[in-house]
């Protein structure tokens, strides 16, 4: 272990259990009828929530309709890097046929889209006071992620994402979690519907690393020796699937870690997929540092030390390429227009066949990034 790498793990431990001891008793949480859960064992090593804890919006994958009320002129002229929470309603026609109204608060965040699109992304403030017995309850602080324009090819872009996070979760439950909304924009200042778009919810990153037993890590430098192996060489090798070199572990550009309480190596979130080939959006551009040209030009960009791993990451997806290939023909891949589709499973067939032998996984492999 190198003297950075141990470093490197005794931030992780401190940041991991200071997260650990600030966690405040959820009032709301302890009076509802949820399945009681304990934080952490006996040693004080924190505890992935069981299934039955999946906050009720994420129990299904069926497209939901909504209407998002809020004064849509200021939050599209809330371009700064600190924005202010505003507020917003989120209302949908419950199961027994009722409409249901959960009040909220919502802000522009992001980098490119917060500059450049009409509607950028927000994430939205959930209550559980407010929430409670409602299909948002146990949200916290997720992401909305909304079509950049409002037209029709924006939104297949939109849903073209949306359909990467739903194959990284096929493969790997150390990933987000996607709720595909179709949103009715109500600007609250006019009384007007602005649009009507498909959009989604993306799961608060401090509720994954609650679900998977630890803490989001906020410190940068993580190199190869600092990542869990397995989990990192499938995560690196889904980014070389999709076609995306728009992240860094190392840096937390697009990318999160995981720490767990008993110091074992981070483990690596993948998320924003919007420059990736895969869905090869006319905005996106590949670094000019990269020995490539196009974002549909495939590039390995993992470490390394990762070799030994790779083959076990590599059967994993050629088990689960049949069932990654049917999310394009359920009920939500049916809402991505069929050339969109037949454009995608072939970029993915073009993965499949850069895997097919471990000849061509030794090509892919040379152009592995050394541990720092």
């Amino acid at each position: 272990m190198t003297r950075f790498r141990s470093s490197f793990a005794v931030v992780a431990m401190l940041v991991c259990v200071a997260a650990i001891v600030a966690v405040p008793t959820n009032a709301v949480a302890q009076k509802d009828n949820k399945p009681k859960t304990k934080k952490s064992d006996s040693a004080g090593v924190r505890l992935p929530k069981p299934e039955t804890a999946i906050p009720p919006l994420f129990a299904s994958e069926s497209p939901l309709a909504v209407t998002f009320t809020t004064n849509v002129k200021q939050l599209r002229g809330d371009r700064g890097e600190t924005s202010p929470w505003r507020n917003a309603t989120m209302t949908y026609v419950g199961g027994d046929g009722k409409t249901v109204t959960v009040p909220m608060r919502a802000k522009t965040h992001g980098i490119w889209r917060l500059k450049h699109c009409s509607f950028p992304p927000l994430r939205l403030n959930v209550s559980n006071k407010e929430a409670k017995g409602t299909l948002f309850y146990d949200l916290q602080k997720p992401k909305f992620v909304n079509a950049c324009n409002d037209r029709d090819n924006f939104e297949q872009l939109l849903l073209q994402e949306m359909q990467l996070y739903r194959v990284y979760h096929l493969l790997t439950p150390m990933s987000h979690r996607v709720r595909t909304l179709r949103v009715k924009y109500a600007d609250s200042s006019s009384g007007k519907d602005e649009a009507t778009r498909y959009a989604f919810l993306f799961e608060d990153p401090d509720e994954l690393a609650d679900r998977i037993g630890g803490a989001m890590m906020k410190v940068k430098g993580a190199g190869g020796e600092d990542i869990e192996p397995e989990q990192a060489a499938l995560v690196y090798l889904f980014q070389f699937m999709i076609g995306n070199t728009d992240f860094s572990f190392n840096g937390l550009h697009n990318g999160e870690l995981v720490q767990k309480p008993d110091g074992s190596p981070v483990l690596p979130i993948a998320y924003d997929f919007d420059f990736s080939g895969a869905v090869n959006a006319p905005y996106a551009t590949v670094d000019p540092r990269l020995p490539i040209k196009r974002v549909r030009d495939r590039i390995y960009r993992g470490y390394c030390v990762l070799k030994p791993e790779i083959p076990a990451a590599v059967e994993r997806f050629k088990q689960k390429k049949a069932a990654i290939y049917a999310l394009y023909s359920d009920d939500v891949g049916k809402l991505l227009d069929q050339r969109v589709v037949r454009e995608t499973l072939d970029y993915f067939d073009g993965f499949y066949a850069a895997i097919s032998s471990q000849r061509d996984v030794d090509d892919m492999l040379r152009s592995c990034v050394g541990s720092r």
